[in-house]
């Protein structure tokens, strides 16, 4: 009987390396085909584990990491909400997983993670802008009881892709 362990918590500067592998699978899977093939490869290559470092020394950073069996499976970023068309106090910036984790509930238990954090923090309510080419992130945000609250654009450099901001509202308990 084997027993694996997911550890969920806050990034440390050790984690660098981890979280650069998982960023990198994690986009390549999610937007090649989507975001044009040269500004995604510049994307990918900002955010190495020099990135990393300094992202997890940041004091207050809210940077998740998700472990499983002590490997770098996946992270969560988040903070307080950049848009003022979304009325909610929270946004979890960015969740990704590695692609041979995906599909067995660790994306769920780092999404729950990231809203407790936001919560802890007094940042109630929740959004996460996903673009609309990426229908696995639209699928799990509504999944996850999201609602499509407003939708924007963002540039690629000459490409314009629609997004969306799914937003979950303040728990009444």
């Amino acid at each position: 009987m084997t027993t694996e362990i997911v550890d969920i918590r806050s990034a440390r500067a050790g984690d660098a390396h981890g979280l650069t592998r998982v960023h990198d699978e994690a986009w390549e899977t999610a937007y090649r085909g989507l975001i044009p093939g040269i500004q995604l490869t510049k994307m990918i290559q900002r955010r190495g584990p020099v990135y990393w470092k300094k992202l997890a020394e940041r004091r207050g950073s809210g940077l998740l990491v998700l472990a499983f069996d002590g490997t770098i499976a996946g992270y969560a970023s988040f903070g307080p909400n950049r848009s003022r068309r979304v009325p909610v106090a929270g946004e979890i910036y960015e969740l990704y997983l590695k692609p041979d984790y995906q599909g067995i509930g660790l994306g769920t238990r780092l999404f729950r993670a990231a809203r407790q954090a936001l919560g802890s923090a007094g940042l109630r309510g929740v959004c996460a802008w996903a673009l609309d080419g990426n229908t696995m992130a639209s699928a799990f945000y509504e999944a996850r009881g999201g609602s499509a609250h407003a939708h924007g654009f963002e540039r690629f450099g000459d490409t314009r892709l629609a997004k969306t901001a799914w937003t979950w509202p303040v728990r009444k308990n």
